[in-house]
């Protein structure tokens, strides 16, 4: 009999969260570590802030998933591991030994300019401050104006400023949305897929800021590194991701990212049963986007290595695959699709979207939570 250890209850999970039942018929015990007890898909969320979901819509009820199979829940997180000793650490002190572990703890805002202590201040993720967001964007909609800012001219910070402009026309607000982009807008992408996203937020009513970097953020302020200020009411903040710094303590091969080494069987490079995927990995063969598809498509394979380690069986390797769609969520039930050179934006565009973002809430949500 071997001990598992799932650390995360997310995306790159959901196929070994479904086979746990599987894996206690075989004789072994199953720990489950999450932060909460439902998990938020992240492709869905900013269409939560901007309402065209409801939180148990894009949402997974994992606890009671875990618990009815056997296995054992923890709220909590991780915050060591011992891969000596085979000992994983959690923020409440608990100790969980394991012969096998996966890691899909996922990545966080980089947040390095927010000052502490500060109020009104709501990072992309984890998904559930996005719902937070929401829910202040209607406590102030009464305000003479309402002004919304976010820092971040990537695809998140695309996605939250159209939703959280959708959010505060549903609130009845008056409100302006600032997107704060610095010297570069969605630079990792062509230049019509550029110019189709700038425009349907614009045609939104978003506000494109500029030129300069921001150097802090502070409760309702916005300073840019030429020491221009503005004020907003409100502040979501979506500066890139990156995973966790919880390897490179634990004396656990990294990758540039901090992410955890992983080779071609998603297993990390020097312990053989560690195994992890999703944002919090750093793919050896070659470098991986931090984008949700790859967790999607980790799922199998994740699964069926970490169920033949636990049974001395042999491994199957990942294949990343090719090119991936991209579609924004621009808010109003609007979006911008591109892939293999064609893109269109409008309805149809977040009508795709939706459709294969179901269909994966639709694989996994149990039937008594539909």
């Amino acid at each position: 009999m071997a001990k598992l250890a799932l650390v995360g209850a997310g995306h790159a999970h959901m196929t070994l969260m479904t086979n746990i039942k599987q894996c206690v018929e075989q004789g072994h015990t199953v720990d489950v570590i999450g932060p909460g007890e439902r998990h938020y898909y992240s492709g869905m969320g900013p269409g939560m802030l901007g309402g065209s979901y409801s939180p148990k819509e894009i949402s997974f009820p994992v606890q009671r998933m875990c618990e009815e199979q056997g296995a054992t829940f923890h709220v909590d997180s991780c915050v060591g591991i011992d891969p000596e000793q085979q000992v994983i650490t959690l923020q409440s002190g608990k100790k969980l030994e394991y012969d096998v572990a996966s890691f899909n703890t996922g990545s966080s805002i980089i947040d390095d300019l927010v000052k502490p202590d500060s109020k009104d201040i709501y990072t992309v993720k984890p998904i559930e401050k996005l719902l937070e967001g929401r829910n202040r964007i209607f406590e102030l909609a009464s305000k003479d104006h309402l002004n919304i800012g976010v820092v971040g001219g990537g695809p998140a910070g695309v996605e939250v400023a159209g939703n959280a402009l959708a959010a505060a026309k549903e609130a009845g607000a008056k409100a302006t949305v600032r997107l704060y982009h610095g010297k570069s807008f969605m630079k990792q992408t062509p230049e019509k897929v550029r110019k189709q996203v700038r425009s349907v937020l614009e045609k939104h009513g978003v506000q494109f800021v500029g030129g300069e970097y921001v150097s802090e953020v502070t409760t309702c302020k916005v300073t840019l590194a030429d020491g221009t200020t503005y004020d907003d009411d409100i502040i979501f903040i979506a500066m890139g991701v990156r995973p966790r710094p919880l390897f490179e303590p634990s004396g656990i091969p990294y990758g540039k990212d901090g992410g955890l080494l992983v080779n071609k069987y998603l297993q990390n490079t020097k312990y053989n049963n560690i195994f992890g995927g999703g944002d919090c990995i750093w793919y050896e063969p070659q470098p991986l986007d931090k984008v949700g598809v790859y967790a999607v498509r980790q799922n199998q394979v994740l699964n069926d290595n970490v169920i033949a380690k636990l049974n001395n069986e042999p491994l199957k390797e990942f294949s990343p695959g090719g090119d991936y769609l991209l579609i924004y969520n621009t808010g109003e039930n609007t979006g911008v699709l591109h892939k293999f050179g064609i893109s269109f934006n409008g309805k149809p565009a977040f009508v795709i979207k939706d459709y294969i973002d179901s269909k994966f809430i639709d694989k996994f949500k149990p039937d008594y939570d539909k």
